[in-house]
């Protein structure tokens, strides 16, 4: 197995993006394929089972199985998403995993390829030292965790089972046990078309949106006054990207806006829906009609109850290597939510920090990976 920086270097120059439902990025970076296959690769060296679970056309899951010497008390799953948000406006070659100072630059040095190849190097050990006492672990490397969320859905679909489940997510270190969920739609209106020249023989369907925009201002600002979750917060709701027209000599006979909603313990994409639908119904200026589509599978809110019996344990091989922990929750939505919703109790752990995830100069600390394997190694070995 390659040193961890090195392992992060090779994931870092394979790029797997995510087209989050566009269609006019580079098809050449696109997806998953080429970090499945240097996954692959790396299992095929350790001799370890394990296998592909094709999710959608070109994106597959890959899950390695290790099996202690003695039968083991624990069975783990670790788990972690092999794509990457998209690469615009990034300030920094992407995909040249440049090191500068200490920190690898990169988009998903922090989000999450360091999650993976942390996870990777503690794995690989268990392989080849095979400790005993040491847990079963299951690792898995899924697919479109940053758009609908499809390779988790599909692997908690196929029956596998662990008593806990570990996500790699940059923590700090520290231990998260709860987070917001994530709804996300696509707001249309429509027009009719025409020259601008007379726009009054036309119905200009951005006009109807802007409407709907100060609507939804109007709700963002009611729902951060409503009751807040005490660990995550209040609910929150961003429009992310608008497009519509065709020229600035044509009235536009579209517009559709992306929207998204992050959700509290308790809430639904299905209710979220429903309330954003009657309240921009309920509008006086909203005389026209509108459609709200879901655009992706969203992802569910994760509440810490479930999980609070396991948080001792990863606990205790964090402060045996770093010292201290904080247990938090985050705003941010994760895989461990559909695991957990699978009946699996799910933490978040991982190195690096998420201030600097989907950002411009995407980096991270390399002196973050070895105590993170280190962390994840002693979790599966003997407890302590």
């Amino acid at each position: 197995m390659l040193p961890l920086p090195e392992l992060l270097t090779e994931l870092v120059r394979l790029p797997s993006v995510n087209p989050m439902g566009r269609t006019d990025l580079d098809p050449a970076i696109l997806y998953e394929t080429r970090v499945t296959a240097f996954l692959e690769e790396r299992f095929r060296e350790l001799g370890c089972p394990y296998f592909r679970q094709p999710v959608a056309p070109g994106r597959d899951n890959i899950i390695a199985t290790y099996t202690p010497p003695t039968p083991p008390t624990v069975h783990w799953l670790w788990e972690a998403h092999q794509d990457t948000v998209p690469v615009d406006g990034m300030t920094i070659d992407p995909f040249a995993a440049t090191i500068d100072n200490g920190q690898l630059y990169g988009r998903g040095a922090c989000d999450v390829k360091a999650g993976i190849a942390v996870m990777l190097a503690a794995f690989a050990r268990l392989v080849q030292e095979q400790p005993p006492g040491s847990a079963q672990v299951t690792l898995a490397f899924t697919v479109d965790e940053e758009h609908g969320g499809l390779g988790i859905q599909e692997l908690m679909k196929s029956g596998l089972r662990a008593d806990c489940a570990i996500v790699a997510e940059p923590t700090g270190f520290n231990i998260v046990n709860a987070h917001k969920g994530v709804a996300r739609w696509i707001l249309q209106t429509t027009g009719r078309a025409c020259h601008s020249s007379q726009p009054e023989e036309g119905v200009n369907a951005i006009y109807r949106m802007a409407r709907l925009i100060r609507a939804i201002e109007d709700y963002s600002a009611r729902l951060r006054q409503g009751p807040a979750d005490p660990l995550v917060g209040p609910r929150t709701i961003s429009i992310g990207r608008i497009q519509g027209g065709v020229s600035p000599n044509t009235v536009p006979d579209f517009c559709c806006v992306d929207i998204d909603r992050r959700l509290l313990p308790g809430e639904t994409i299905t209710t979220a829906t429903a309330e954003l639908q009657a309240f921009l119904q309920a509008q006086p200026d909203v005389d026209f009609p509108f459609e709200l589509m879901c655009s992706s599978a969203g992802c569910l809110p994760l509440s810490p109850q479930l999980s609070a019996a396991w948080v001792p344990r990863l606990g205790r091989a964090i402060n045996a290597v770093i010292g201290s922990y904080a247990v938090q929750a985050v705003p941010f939505g994760t895989d461990a939510a559909w695991i957990a919703e699978a009946g699996i109790p799910a933490l978040i752990f991982g190195p690096g920090d998420i201030a600097q995830a989907h950002t411009k100069d995407e980096w991270i600390e390399l002196a973050h990976l070895a105590p993170a394997a280190e962390i994840l190694f002693r979790l599966a070995g003997p407890e302590l």
